[in-house]
């Protein structure tokens, strides 16, 4: 008898630097832009992925040029959120536009089925499973939540610095970042002992 698929259930990892580099490398050799641009600007935004799929042009565009710098109000707070767009990030979203249809004021990523409709998030999770898969990573280990992770993940074990994993994730209470992030008392430890005063 043939044993059910494992199930995963708890927070989503993020992903390392190896990881992220892994599947932009395999987008780009598969050409998939508007992957690569929704991957990038996924990682770089932080947002939730209703809110990454609910980006418009005029969020990221100021006189026809992709900012550096963008700003949302945030579906599930309905508090702004400000994020960077690193110069890669950039790049890939400059090459998805080229090839863009739709309204100069639409979505980022329609939807193929319905130009008035984003992205749908059932098919965003069905990408951000697909893109780990592709190298080898375990689908059920990673989800959208994965991406919104990532950056703060490697900020907090560079830095530390709970308070700016805060503010750039907009959450309001820094207990829920503290849990967001996994921080434990080990963790605090650690830190501590590396400061020599």
């Amino acid at each position: 008898m043939s044993q059910p698929p494992q199930v995963i259930v708890g927070a989503k990892l993020p992903l390392r630097p190896m990881h992220v580099w892994a599947i932009r490398v395999r987008l780009q050799m598969a050409r998939r832009v508007r992957d690569l641009a929704l991957f990038d600007i996924a990682l770089d935004s932080k947002l939730r992925g209703c809110d990454v799929l609910a980006l418009r042009l005029p969020d990221i565009l100021s006189a026809g040029a992709i900012r550096s710098r963008a700003s949302v109000i945030q579906q599930k707070t309905g508090r702004p959120v400000q994020f960077e767009i690193t110069e890669t990030a950039r790049r890939s979203l400059a090459d998805w536009l080229e090839v863009r249809r739709g309204e100069a004021d639409g979505w980022l990523f329609p939807s193929r089925m319905d130009r008035s409709a984003h992205l749908s998030t059932r098919q965003y999770m069905r990408l951000v499973k697909e893109w780990v898969a592709l190298i080898g990573l375990e689908p059920a280990a990673y989800g959208s939540h994965s991406l919104r992770r990532t950056k703060v993940a490697m900020l907090y074990r560079k830095t530390g610095n709970v308070r700016a994993c805060q503010l750039l994730l907009g959450h309001t209470k820094l207990e829920s970042t503290v849990r967001y992030l996994g921080v434990e008392l080990d963790d605090a430890l650690a830190l501590s002992e590396a400061l020599e005063i």
